[in-house]
């Protein structure tokens, strides 16, 4: 089961609020070179290239379901490229921005990853990071409670991903020791008022769903679809009812 950009810009005013409050704490001082990682569709790539018009930016994605969205946004300080995160840190390219929105927690070892990132950064470099703090999302515990149960975990092969993000504390410890300056980091709540349980599975289905969904075949993803709308009518019981989606921020400049 691909990425569906249809299925994940159901929540795009949701998914994008998170984008604008990371891309106010950027300066455009010194900002000419920027790359954008995990950029999805490219639209919110596009209003970056907008908002620092002086700027140039690569949106780099390993969905090409995704980048085929983008084609409409190419423009001459506007492109993009099918790599990997983890490829993208390996390169020996340098940046004056790397910035990425909910995009790295599908990137493991982050003691590793984010130390690779931040030394890709120019001098006066920025960086710019937003992620689900998942391990503390409702939805997110109802599916790990689920893959772990035998019924479910037989089907999967065992298969099961632990969110990689790790605490506040850790990263402010990575980006202090790895030379970043003027640091903002904070964990802030993002409600969603849902109308029903559909709702709130629709919502997780277009992101964290997608890698054990694909695992299953057409009966097995009806089956886990079925429970896991039980178990959120169970864990919300009224609706309309509250979500309260939470997300880590992080920024910092190199100096």
């Amino acid at each position: 089961m691909p990425w569906d950009p249809k299925i994940y810009n159901q929540f795009k005013n949701v998914r994008y609020q998170p984008f604008f409050d990371l891309m106010d704490l950027i300066s455009e001082k010194n900002l000419h070179i920027c790359a954008d990682l995990g950029c999805g569709t490219g639209e919110q790539t596009s209003l970056l290239s907008k908002r620092f018009e002086n700027s140039a930016f690569t949106g780099i994605d390993s969905s090409e379901e995704m980048l085929y969205e983008s084609k409409k946004f190419v423009s001459e300080k506007l492109n993009f490229k099918v790599s990997t995160i983890e490829e993208f840190a390996r390169s020996g390219s340098t940046w004056d921005l790397i910035f990425s929105n909910a995009a790295l927690q599908w990137s493991n070892d982050h003691d590793e990853l984010f130390p690779k990132l931040i030394s890709k950064l120019n001098n006066d470099g920025q960086f710019a990071v937003q992620m689900p703090f998942q391990k503390e999302n409702a939805l997110n515990e109802i599916l790990l409670e689920m893959v772990s149960e035998k019924t479910f975990s037989d089907l999967l092969g065992g298969f099961r991903r632990d969110s990689p993000v790790l605490k506040i504390d850790d990263y402010a410890k990575m980006m202090f020791e790895c030379g970043l300056k003027d640091l903002k980091i904070f964990l802030k709540v993002y409600p969603i008022i849902a109308k029903g349980e559909i709702e709130l599975y629709n919502f997780i289905s277009g992101s964290a769903l997608i890698p054990y969904m694909e695992r299953f075949g057409p009966k097995e993803q009806e089956l886990f679809k079925a429970e896991f709308i039980k178990r959120i009518k169970k864990q919300f019981e009224n609706f309309p009812a509250i979500y309260s989606f939470k997300r880590i921020l992080l920024y910092g400049i190199k100096k």
